[in-house]
Formats: C-alpha cells, structure tokens, sequence
C-alpha cells in the first residue's frame, strides 16, 4: 500500500512553510491542501477537532498538528536528512531555542506590529532583546544547526515574515547594523533552493500584510 502524506496549510503561513521545508529536505512525497480560514474544510475540522488551525500533517490517515511537533515526528519518521543533531545535549538545546522563538519572539512580534501604540513600543524593545539572543547564538555558525539548516533555522522562518512585516509598516527593527549575523544568516536561509521552493512570494506577502496593518500605501 502506497505511503499517504497530506498537509494541510495556508500559503502565506510561516508555520506551514515550516513543515513543506522538512518534508522537502527529507525527499518526502506529499499532497498539498490549501485552507481557506474564513471558510475551514470539513477535512480541516475532522483533522484537528480542538485548535481548528493549520498546518495538519495526516500520515496513512493519522493526524498530526502543531508545527514544531509535526516538525519532530518528521524527523522521526523518515531517515535521511537530519532536522535534530544526534547528541541528546545538542537536542535539547536546539528544542530550547525553537520553542523559545514561538514563545518569545512570536508573541513580540504580533504585540509590535497589531498592538496599541504603548503596546508596541514596548514589544519593539522586547523583540529586539530577543533577536540579540538569538544574535548571540549564531555566533561564527552559518546556521543555528551548524553547515546544514536544521530544525531552529526552519522554525526561525518567522524573520522572513519579520523583515515583510518591516517594509509593510515602515519600521526598521533587524538591520545589519545590529544584527549582522542574523543577517548573513537570512541571506543564507532564504538563497538555499528547498527554501526559496517553500516561501510564500516576498511581494506578496508586503502586500497581504500592508493591507493588514495599514502601512505605507494603505488607503484608510
């Protein structure tokens, strides 16, 4: 019996590119379903009863939601390619800053970009004491996970959606002047194939977030 691999997902969505990356960099052959959210599929509800969110990965029938757990059973899953290092130390620390990421600097970023004024200006601060962490992780590495793009760096999409979300409001938060290493590694992230093959398109996404947010060229 052929192996059944389905994601359900959003185009535009960091957290479906994050599993669309995996599955690619793993060689695995799967079918794509995009949600509409206004609009959810009676296979989205059936799939994940409790969040009703994407993505959903469904293996031979079986769901699987949450990104980062998804993420994992991927790796676990299938050989080859590499998500999480060997070493339980090294394991635990990349689980350490991937979750650290959705917690911390997802929230920051929602707070600076769809917040009241005070609200932002502090998420802004926030946000910027923890990209220095994770500055500061880089150190001299390519990427989080070494020579290769591991699970931390899928999870780190969300600086792709961040800078989109810079030019869509007219806010300069991750210049290379503060953060060269995340820099250098974005240009890295974003110019390898698998990537660039997963990413929502750049203008797109400007557009779809200005309209959003109100940013520049934005009728009121």
């Amino acid at each position: 019996m052929a192996e059944e691999v389905l994601l359900f997902g959003v185009g535009r969505s960091p957290f479906s590119g994050r599993v669309e990356m995996a599955l690619k960099l793993k060689g695995v052959e799967y079918k794509y379903v995009e949600e509409d959210l206004a609009n959810k599929s009676p296979s989205l509800l059936k799939y994940n009863p409790i969040h009703k969110k994407i993505p959903v990965l469904v293996h031979n029938g079986n769901p699987i939601v949450e990104s980062q757990v998804i993420l994992e059973y991927i790796d676990e899953t299938w050989p080859g390619y590499p998500l999480l290092p060997k070493d339980p130390y090294e394991r635990a620390i990349a689980r350490f800053w991937a979750k650290f990421i959705d917690d911390k600097c997802l929230p920051a970023i929602f707070k600076a970009f769809y917040g009241e004024e005070k609200e932002r200006e502090q998420a802004v601060e926030e946000l910027s004491e923890f990209l220095n962490y994770l500055e500061n992780e880089l150190k001299e590495k390519k990427f989080f996970g070494g020579e290769s793009i591991g699970m931390v760096d899928i999870v780190a999409n969300l600086i792709f959606w961040l800078e989109a979300w810079e030019e869509a409001s007219g806010t300069e938060l991750l210049t290379r002047e503060k953060f060269p290493r995340l820099t250098n590694w974005t240009h890295e992230f974003v110019s390898n194939t698998i990537v660039k093959e997963s990413l929502f398109p750049r203008d797109k996404l400007v557009a779809f977030l200005r309209n959003r947010i109100g940013g520049p060229n934005v009728s009121k």
